[in-house]
């Protein structure tokens, strides 16, 4: 099935990290046997050449234009918290979310969304540093210092850095669908998905030790056991630890709840199952673990603002190999 590609503009202005514009172009550069489906546009907020970080310069961008008809708009970052963005880049942001594109703030890349009023009454996270700065400029930003992205539906934020990558997978696999998102980060050599948020990143990382070698295997077994009832407690016994140092340590790992992480891995299996077997949504909840069809429906509501039957009548067959 021909897929129209998505296009995708990323704004770059002077000052902005290398790193920063690779993420997301990168991401949407990538596709299966060197196919594509999204057309990228660099654009600058700015007169050119710009100078970045590094202090080389970039140019022969294009201006604003190709946000005009961007079906996703790209904010990679922003020079400071507390620097003003431009009034025309704002107005092109509004514009363009009140015409139905997706708005996408990278890192510091959240405060020019919510400087545009983007993210009012919405939930948005950033880099853990400036959370809360983000919350003390635009106290109408319900700021979730402790996640790696939030997607609110039109609008996504992430955390800082690397989150970017997160952030960008997590909007294909949307509009794409799992397997696309998964074959790219396999090219790219990372996660499809992470677990936990960036609050496992605020202080120094905890140094390995044997019970997170014991439960990086027990984790590596219960995926492939989602089906059976796994509890807090039953894999604390599994482990041969305590209930409290079980949790504690679980959380050190992974930077979530049991519960928490039980929920996106099973989102994970369902996904494929959805778009890769022709077994119906019933038989999908129980070999996920869920349990019963509603509580399926429910969780997957909740991630991907979907239900499991329209996901599947999307992506089944529309997802190159």
């Amino acid at each position: 099935m021909h897929l129209r590609p998505l296009k995708v503009a990323i704004v770059a202005f002077g000052g902005i990290s290398p790193f920063h514009l690779a993420v997301p172009s990168v991401v949407f550069a990538e596709g299966p046997n060197n196919q594509s489906l999204f057309e990228v546009s660099i654009c600058s907020a700015e007169p050119q050449p710009l100078i970045c970080s590094l202090g080389y310069q970039l140019s022969g961008l294009a201006d604003l234009t190709p946000l005009q008809s961007a079906d996703v708009i790209v904010i990679p970052s922003w020079r400071s918290s507390d620097e003003q963005p431009p009034e025309a880049l704002l107005n092109i942001l509004r514009q363009r979310a009140s015409q139905g594109a997706t708005i996408v703030g990278l890192c510091l890349g959240a405060f020019v969304l919510a400087a545009a009023g983007l993210l009012d009454g919405q939930q948005a996270t950033t880099h853990w540093e400036c959370a809360d700065e983000l919350q003390r400029l635009y106290p109408k930003v319900r700021v979730t210092a402790d996640l790696l992205y939030v997607d609110s539906g039109q609008v996504l934020t992430s955390a800082g850095t690397a989150a970017g990558l997160d952030a960008c997978l997590a909007l294909v696999r949307k509009r794409l669908g799992a397997t696309f998102a998964n074959q790219i980060a396999r090219r790219l050599v990372i996660p499809p998905h992470r677990d936990g948020g960036q609050a496992q990143y605020i202080e120094q990382p905890l140094p390995q030790t044997a019970g997170h070698d014991r439960l990086s295997l027990l984790l590596q077994t219960v995926r492939g056991q989602l089906e059976q009832p796994h509890t807090l407690d039953s894999l604390a016994a599994a482990a041969a630890m305590s209930r409290r140092s079980f949790t504690r340590q679980f959380r050190q790992l992974t930077g979530t709840t049991v519960t928490q992480w039980l929920i996106a891995e099973r989102l994970n299996l369902a996904q494929q199952l959805l778009e890769h077997t022709e077994q119906p949504v019933e038989r999908v909840a129980d070999l996920t673990g869920f349990g019963s069809v509603e509580s399926l429906r429910h969780h997957f509501r909740l991630r991907f603002k979907t239900s499991p039957q329209q996901w599947r009548r999307v992506f089944r067959g529309t997802v190159p190999v």
